[in-house]
Formats: structure tokens, sequence, C-alpha cells
């Protein structure tokens, strides 16, 4: 699997980067955090709000232009790079 750094220093490899049709990592938009595509909403903005407890059917009154799928793949964009483990290796060692 290849790997990237974004400028944000998160590490991201390709084959995930290409599962995610909804969501979009641009160095031009939102300074490189993944948002949904199309938009400047990140995917970290809707994890919190649905973590908070707000209903998706608030979120989508709040962002008409989302749907409900775009949801669902920020929450599964969320766990599939919780599940990604990048270490950093201390250079002076």
């Amino acid at each position: 699997m290849l790997w990237t750094t974004l400028p944000n220093g998160l590490a991201v490899a390709y084959a995930l980067r290409m599962a995610f049709t909804r969501i979009n990592i641009d160095h031009r938009i939102m300074g490189g955090l993944p948002c949904i595509a199309g938009t400047r909403i990140p995917v970290a903005m809707l994890v919190r709000m649905i973590a908070a407890g707000t209903p998706v059917e608030t979120i989508l009154d709040e962002y008409p232009q989302l749907e409900e799928d775009d949801i669902r793949e920020a929450l599964r964009f969320a766990a599939a790079n919780i599940d990604q483990r990048v270490v950093p290796l201390d250079q002076s060692a």
C-alpha cells in the first residue's frame, strides 16, 4: 500500500483515499483537511457533530448540500483512518 503525507501531517494510504468517492483531500481546500466532495465541510466537523449527539436530520437541515450518504461515508472514513497506524520515527535515534 502506498502512503502519502498531506500538508497537515496526516498520513493517508492511496488505496484508502481512492475507496471514498464522497471525500476529497485537496491542499487548496481547507488546507488539505478531508472534506465532503464539492464542499468545504470537513469530515472532522461532521464526526464531532455526530459524537456530540446532533441528529443526522439536524445536520442535513443545517447543511442542505449534504446527503445522508455523505455523513455515513464521513464516519466510515474516520473509522478507516483510526484503523491505520502510522508511528513516527524519532530522527535522533
